[in-house]
């Protein structure tokens, strides 16, 4: 048994807890508040009051009160009996993850993903609707909040609303920051506007990075790099469970790096620099290319409808840019020396067309070392990705001290 410190994705706040070998919380050490008791009886599933005083070495009137609470607000439920020396059998809590729901958006430059999650970030409905993130955010966001009143989710109430973007996000602000393709959106109030409408707690977050979230929790993996491949290209980094932000909520913008191009004109890209990694594999400049070869493509699913059905300049293209963006998070595997690679967005269902290329040049451009255990794969989670890890991080900030008080004040 080890003791370790668990940080959280969200605010950074430290509890120090001890691990068994299955890696699941065994005690709690200088912390007494209702939101770890919760937090040990959801790691573990199910727990009897005995289970609960043994594991976090609390007393039984503080269990006692900590249990009733939690039980009051709904946040536990009883599930009949467990294992008993004689006598009654133990009542044994669980979390109760249909509490609530958190209503989570993973906005896109084309469109987005609307979902209804439940308080384990489990998507309960989901819908996806065609905006143009240029049109500005009152329009977008409008949009969003029409879809999240078609969602249904019976009369769980809503606690949490979480909106992904494609830019780079001032976390503490929960605003987006110097956008490069994201008109009007600079520094916009997003949290005002849900918060106007939802009595919830509102988090922001960039797209990429909430993907990256959603691999690392569900594929339990410390060391991620999610990559958003769509309209445009975004990273999101997840090292040691901690998501990479960087100083200004810009890490990971892979997209407007410059690529590793010498032999072709030089390229505008849609922020203004010339020769951006985006513009050779993003899909608008795919869209552009092969537009401009006199296919009939007019949007990023039309590449990959050519891609899927076998055209051998969509397939050449496509392949080629996964090299460009090989080249691109090569010195990135070096660096940070990630355990997973996980693709997601549009782009991501040429599947082997585009993974070929990024694969050869990561292997080509890297020492074997980093490379040995390196998985570069497409995402399972497919579209949901962004809304799940969008949920997890806005259930890590519900369940902080702080957030629980006010939650179990209103349930006083």
């Amino acid at each position: 048994m080890s003791t370790q410190k668990y940080l959280s994705f969200d605010l950074g706040s430290e509890i120090s807890y001890r691990w068994d070998e299955g890696d699941r919380v065994t005690a709690l050490e200088g912390s007494t508040h209702v939101s770890d008791v919760l937090a040990l009886i959801r790691d573990h599933g199910e727990l009897t009051r005995t289970e609960v005083i043994e594991l976090s070495g609390l007393s039984r009137s503080t269990i006692n009160q900590r249990l009733a609470t939690l039980s009051a607000a709904g946040l536990l439920t009883a599930v009949g009996g467990g294992e008993s020396t004689g006598g009654r059998p133990s009542t044994r809590f669980a979390f109760n993850a249909q509490r609530a729901v958190v209503l989570a958006a993973d906005i896109g430059a084309t469109g987005f993903t609307a979902a209804a999650c439940d308080l384990d970030g489990r998507p309960l409905a989901h819908l996806s609707h065609t905006i143009d993130v240029w049109s500005g955010p009152d329009a977008v966001l409008t949009a969003v909040t029409e879809a999240f009143g078609r969602l249904e989710f019976g009369d769980a109430e809503v606690w949490g609303v979480a909106i992904g973007v494609p830019g780079p996000v001032e976390y503490a602000a929960r605003r987006v920051v110097n956008p490069p393709i994201m008109t009007g959106w600079d520094r916009f109030d997003i949290a005002s506007w849900f918060t106007d409408r939802y009595d919830a707690l509102v988090t922001v977050e960039n797209d990429a990075n909430a993907r990256a979230v959603a691999e690392a929790r569900l594929h339990q993996v410390d060391n991620v790099i999610s990559l958003k491949l769509g309209t445009g290209i975004g990273a999101g980094l997840v090292f040691n469970g901690q998501i990479v932000r960087g100083d200004k909520g810009a890490a990971g913008d892979i997209g407007h790096t410059r690529a590793s191009i010498t032999d072709a004109e030089p390229r505008l890209c849609r922020c203004g620099n010339l020769d951006c990694v985006e513009a050779y594999a993003g899909g608008w400049a795919l869209q552009r290319d092969l537009e401009a070869a006199g296919l009939p493509v007019t949007s990023t699913a039309d590449v990959v409808s050519l891609v899927q059905r076998g055209d051998m300049e969509a397939v050449r293209r496509v392949r080629a840019a996964g090299r460009v963006i090989g080249d691109a998070i090569a010195t990135l595997v070096s660096v940070l020396n990630p355990r997973t690679i996980a693709l997601s967005g549009q782009l991501a269902e040429c599947d082997e067309v585009l993974m070929s290329g990024i694969r050869e040049r990561v292997h080509q451009h890297t020492v074997p070392l980093v490379t040995s255990d390196l998985t570069i794969t497409k995402s399972t989670l497919g579209e949901l990705a962004g809304v799940t890890g969008l949920a997890l991080l806005t259930i890590d900030a519900l369940f902080q001290p702080v957030s629980m008080e006010r939650m179990l004040r209103g349930h006083a």
